[in-house]
């Protein structure tokens, strides 16, 4: 998509969007998507293939995309999302909460609060700037670890989807990088030179996903293709082989 040669792990990457954005029929004509830009790896990596994406696709669309500070951000993380995105021709908006005062009293901080909070301000914003899509920077091992956990925590088969409307809102979220392993886009974006910034929230080191991945890396001996077999599953159920529990 650039001109001029293209590194190998940036094909990698464009092709499999591609591959998702064709499968799951994500883009469509008239489509204003909103980058949720945490700062990390992949949604720096999904900010950098849209904005070349929107060039050259042959179905006119725009973006732009919004980043959420809290008091857990990386303080060089706005500075080099402002750097890269103006450098791509991004748009970029930024917000600032507080998730210790929109805390309810006698809750403790957690992941799950945490991601609904930026979530909520991506909604708000969306419907205010008039964007109709929310693309955000889940990969294939986050929809993977996210079937086992509910599986193991909820007692039900069900993930996070590569499109989902919205039923409240007129919103889809959309989760380009689906088809893409954790692995793929740290090749990318070592690659390209990209900073990696992380969440620095000391919650995240005692969450259950990190257990969860630990057991599918044992189960899969960290091979993509069985990664991918596991995918593929959700979409090919022989309920005739699965009891009907009570």
């Amino acid at each position: 998509m650039n001109a001029g040669p293209i590194h190998p792990a940036e094909r990698m990457l464009s092709s499999l969007i591609a591959k998702a954005v064709q499968d799951f029929a994500m883009i469509r004509p008239g489509d204003r998507i909103l980058i949720a830009a945490s700062g990390g790896k992949d949604s720096t990596a999904l900010a950098y293939d849209f904005s070349r994406r929107v060039r050259y696709s042959a179905i006119p669309f725009g973006i732009g995309a919004l980043h959420v500070a809290t008091e857990y951000s990386d303080p060089g993380t706005e500075e080099n999302l402002r750097r890269l995105f103006a450098e791509w021709e991004v748009p970029l908006g930024v917000t600032r909460v507080s998730l210790h005062d929109r805390l309810k009293p006698g809750r403790k901080m957690n992941c799950y609060w945490c991601s609904t909070q930026r979530r909520t301000e991506l909604i708000n914003f969306a419907l205010r700037e008039g964007y109709n899509k929310i693309a955000l920077g889940h990969h294939l091992d986050d929809i993977i670890e996210t079937l086992f956990m509910n599986m193991t925590q909820k007692s039900e088969l069900s993930t996070m989807m590569p499109v989902l409307a919205y039923r409240k809102y007129p919103i889809t979220i959309l989760r380009p990088l689906a088809l893409l392993e954790e692995r793929q886009i740290v090749q990318f974006a070592v690659a390209m030179g990209l900073d990696r910034v992380t969440c620095s929230c000391s919650h995240q080191d005692r969450s259950r996903r990190k257990k969860i991945r630990t057991g599918i890396e044992a189960l899969t001996g960290g091979r993509g293709e069985l990664k991918r077999n596991i995918f593929r599953s959700m979409g090919n159920v022989n309920s005739e082989y699965l009891p009907r529990v009570p």
